[in-house]
């Protein structure tokens, strides 16, 4: 059939699949066995996401998102067992990939947390290179396609990988929604540096629970004007 080009210019030709009911997903930032799991190349980082509740957060999260029908997305690292399509540019990659077994895909590394209760409504993005989880995956045009506007986020690290979600989302237009203790840095003080003076200036911050709390308060207004 072919596409009506009023609508076209309505917007209204493309088909999609099932929408959620708010332009929101939940989004983790490398919460990985490997990453800061049992499995942590650098076991500090672990202990700092476990000192703030980090996983036990994440997962309220994921699970709350669940139960409203919202997206959950898994950002994930992951390295082929030969490197390729990986290059060692910075001085984090020369450290990490000294560990032959660090991250190779298909690995209990790569595996996420089992506190995040992985779905199989789920979607998991997988990189292979670089620092932040958009360049060079479909995770963008994947959150265009489900039309999220809002991102929740979650993970590791405060340092650097939640920063480039965080500024990078930021650029693309999206609205960020960042809960504040199910996040960490290293060491924590850092984290809670960086919390106050950058995160403030491209996120809006809050606890988990009020998180939750405002997910539920705005599907159901949703729901009312529906």
């Amino acid at each position: 059939m072919p596409i009506n080009v009023v609508d076209l210019l309505r917007g209204r030709a493309l088909l999609r699949g099932v929408q959620p009911p708010l332009p929101v997903a939940v989004l983790t930032m490398e919460l990985q066995r490997g990453v800061m799991g049992d499995l942590a190349s650098f076991p500090q980082l672990g202990d700092a996401a476990r000192a703030r509740g980090v996983p036990e957060n994440a997962g309220r999260l994921t699970t709350a998102a669940r139960e409203l029908s919202l997206p959950v997305i898994h950002c994930t690292a992951a390295f082929r067992p030969d490197r390729a399509g990986t290059i060692v540019n910075t001085p984090l990659h020369a450290a990490v990939l000294r560990n032959h077994e660090h991250l190779v895909e298909g690995t209990p590394f790569v595996e996420l947390i089992p506190e995040l209760k992985l779905a199989e409504a789920d979607l998991v993005i997988q990189r292979y290179h670089g620092v932040s989880p958009f360049l060079g995956t479909s995770l963008d045009a994947t959150l265009r396609n489900l039309g999220i506007s809002t991102l929740v986020v979650t993970g590791v690290s405060l340092n650097l990988g939640v920063l480039g979600l965080c500024i990078e989302a930021a650029n693309l237009g999206y609205q960020i929604l960042l809960a504040t203790d199910a996040v960490c840095g290293v060491p924590a003080e850092y984290g809670d540096v960086i919390l106050k003076e950058t995160y403030s200036l491209i996120a809006t911050l809050l606890p988990t629970s009020e998180v939750i709390m405002a997910l539920h308060t705005a599907v159901a207004s949703q729901a009312d004007i529906v």
